[in-house]
């Protein structure tokens, strides 16, 4: 954000010449180190100070600021950060290989910024490495990895569906059929990028009865490491984004006709076979 010039004096809309003597008298000498414009600003009333603050752009108490949005970067930023995202799950970018922003740029039509940028996103999550002076590495994920991730979710996921399942009412459930539905659409077609938000959204809208957003966000991110490709095996098949999706649809079948011992056993099949 852009900030006033640091030693810009304001003058007072209106100042008596005996007002400013008497305010000169008043005043301590200047201390060491301390610039005209300084000791002309402590020179000010509470007033005056305020508007100079406000005429330089400067922060006040009695009224926040107007942050600057740039909303058309931010877009481009976030469409080719979900580009990306779903040529990792459709394997389009492989394992291993390396991309650079500028060939990424012009595949996309846009400048290698708003690329680069969203690769940066996509090495803090762990889906690409950054080679220095080339562009970014595919991460190579092995079985062990995805293994791990699944652990991961089942502890933090398992327990609180099977709370939730004791406690929220059918209604609800039922709520999320479009959800379950979109997944098995998706599946169906064998559309790995949509079945891959599908799938997440609706474990989010599960996880969201809980009432915990934190939850919810960490559950998400682990939800999306575990979607990328390994590196032996680009592309998941549709065999297992079916049977995948299919779980979803039991699983709220289950919850509707609040069979808790059919439920337990899905929720667990299910995170057991995330690595598929």
């Amino acid at each position: 954000m852009e900030q006033g010039r640091a030693h810009q004096q304001v003058r007072p809309p209106y100042t008596s010449t005996a007002s400013a003597a008497a305010r000169s008298a008043a005043a301590p000498d200047r201390l060491p180190g301390q610039s005209r414009a300084q000791r002309a600003r402590d020179e000010q009333s509470p007033g005056e100070q305020s508007r100079g603050e406000q005429a330089r752009g400067e922060h006040t108490h009695c009224e926040p600021p107007v942050p600057r949005v740039v909303v058309q970067r931010h877009s481009v930023r976030g469409q080719i950060l979900d580009a990306l995202r779903a040529a990792l799950v459709d394997g389009e970018l492989l394992p291993g290989q390396v991309y650079s922003a500028p060939v990424l740029g012009a595949r996309f039509g846009v400048s290698a910024t708003p690329v680069r940028e969203a690769m940066q996103q996509l090495a803090i999550e762990g889906a690409v490495e950054v080679v220095p002076n080339r562009g970014f590495r595919v991460a190579e994920r092995s079985p062990q990895e995805l293994a791990e991730l699944a652990e991961v979710r089942a502890l933090i996921e398992v327990p609180v569906m099977l709370r939730l399942a004791r406690t929220v009412d059918r209604a609800r459930w039922t709520a999320l059929r479009p959800l379950a539905d979109a997944t098995v659409a998706a599946a169906a077609v064998g559309d790995r990028a949509s079945y891959a938000e599908s799938d997440r959204a609706f474990h989010r809208a599960v996880l969201a009865l809980s009432g915990n957003q934190q939850l919810v966000m960490v559950a998400d991110d682990l939800h999306r490491r575990s979607q990328w490709p390994l590196g032996h095996n680009p592309a998941t098949r549709r065999a297992d984004l079916l049977a995948d999706a299919v779980e979803h649809t039991a699983l709220l079948d289950a919850l509707i006709a609040e069979d808790l011992t059919v439920v337990q056993s899905l929720v667990r099949e299910h995170f057991t076979g995330a690595d598929r």
